[in-house]
């Protein structure tokens, strides 16, 4: 879901409590709170050589002893109006960050009204291999050394 969705989600509900629906059915506490709103971007080279980046707007939760506290969605809603220039366009899909032992980081998949709150569903982020072609799943693809690009692998070793 990118950020122009989410909004729309959020202004359609401005009196309904938000509430964040993890892959493994469970919620965040309803009592979290969203800490920062954030362009997070990502410049990267994959195995192959080819230079990537990624973007996203994260949207860190924190959870807190203050059990009362629900957030609403227009309050959300008001805290994206105040990120003003942090966020470069509304194209970039949200992800929510949340700590439970780690940190980790979901994204925003959809929402629904669920017992009277407007849920985010979030759903898992996955690794994978960028340069398939050149590297196959746990091993490098048979090839005489000098026709691997020395940023992949080398003959016999583990791909990146």
């Amino acid at each position: 879901m990118n950020i122009t969705a989410f909004l729309a989600a959020l202004r359609s509900n401005p009196d309904k409590p938000v509430s964040l629906l993890l892959p493994d059915g469970g919620f965040v506490p309803a009592h979290f709170h969203i800490t920062e709103v954030g362009h997070v971007m990502k410049r990267f080279i994959d195995c192959g050589g080819t230079r990537r980046t990624l973007e996203t707007c994260l949207l860190q939760t924190w959870v807190h002893e203050d059990v009362d506290h629900r957030l609403l969605a227009g309050k959300l809603a008001a805290i994206f109006d105040k990120s003003g220039d942090v966020l470069p366009h509304h194209d970039l899909p949200v992800e929510i960050e949340y700590e439970d032992y780690v940190v980790a980081q979901f994204p925003v998949e959809g929402s629904e009204i669920l017992d009277g709150a407007l849920t985010f569903r979030l759903g898992l982020k996955h690794t994978d291999c960028l340069a398939r072609g050149i590297c196959l799943p746990g091993e490098c693809a048979p090839a005489p050394k000098a026709a691997l690009p020395a940023t992949c692998c080398t003959p016999g070793s583990k791909c990146c």
